[in-house]
């Protein structure tokens, strides 16, 4: 497994005959690496010839610089996580993703304004930019999402078709754990208290009779809601416990 900090020295070993027709498959995180990205990442082995992670924490899509500082950052533990299932992992610095200070960027204006959108100005737009970005310079036949970034994922796919890209984007389901709580980095900020408490976000996600019926029942249960919607037959919903903001989205 090779890591590349250099995005110079990652053009050249991507145009060299280690990827000379093989199909890549690609993973794009921000790190933290979880049972939920292990996942994604053993459906890229198995699909592909060449599989490449990246981890990069966007500064682009951090509506609130004190977030940003928080997310957790665990490189020697993701690179163990990775390891065995990837070929190349690239980790750039924000100053080769952004030479241009983030003056060019995408915007989606409609289902970018709504649900996530509504809550975090800007937080696609930053979202958009730094796939395409990562996109461009992996230039993989698959890349792999999971579904519990439900909008991200609808909005990525929509970016892919309306700007022609020559990849396929995979839906992965989401990951949780035995307890039912969705696998996610930002889980690891919880104490051992609100993570045990955290479970009942999705139970009531999904047991709710409506969408009010579901804000209420967290507002009792302790949680700050942002929104409980219903979009495609999928119930979203963001809540912050303890500081930390946590999202799920279940089938109706």
């Amino acid at each position: 497994m090779r890591v590349h900090h250099k995005m110079h020295e990652w053009r050249v070993t991507r145009t060299g005959n280690n990827f000379a027709g093989k199909s890549v498959g690609f993973v794009p995180t921000m790190g933290a690496l979880h049972e939920g990205h292990h996942q994604l990442l053993k459906r890229a082995r198995a699909e592909n010839e060449r599989v490449v992670l990246s981890i990069f924490v966007n500064p682009a899509q951090f509506n609130d610089p004190n977030d940003l500082v928080k997310y957790p950052r665990s490189l020697e533990a993701d690179l163990a996580l990775a390891s065995g299932l990837v070929d190349d992992v690239i980790v750039p610095e924000a100053a080769e993703m952004y030479p241009d200070k983030y003056r060019y960027r995408v915007t989606e204006n409609e289902l970018s304004t709504v649900l996530e959108g509504a809550h975090r100005p800007g937080h696609f737009d930053g979202v958009l930019t730094v796939v395409l970005k990562l996109l461009n310079l992996v230039q993989p036949h698959r890349a792999y999402f999971g579904e519990k970034d439900w909008q991200q994922l609808q909005l990525v796919d929509g970016m892919v078709r309306a700007l022609l890209l020559p990849v396929e984007i995979v839906h992965c389901e989401t990951v949780r754990d035995p307890d039912g709580l969705a696998m996610s980095s930002r889980n690891r900020r919880l104490s051992s208290a609100g993570r045990a408490h955290a479970v009942k976000f999705p139970q009531i996600l999904r047991a709710a009779s409506t969408t009010a019926d579901a804000v209420r029942l967290l507002q009792v249960a302790g949680f700050t809601v942002d929104y409980v919607e219903e979009r495609d037959g999928v119930r979203l919903g963001a809540v912050h416990l303890e500081g930390v903001r946590l999202i799920d989205n279940v089938r109706r």
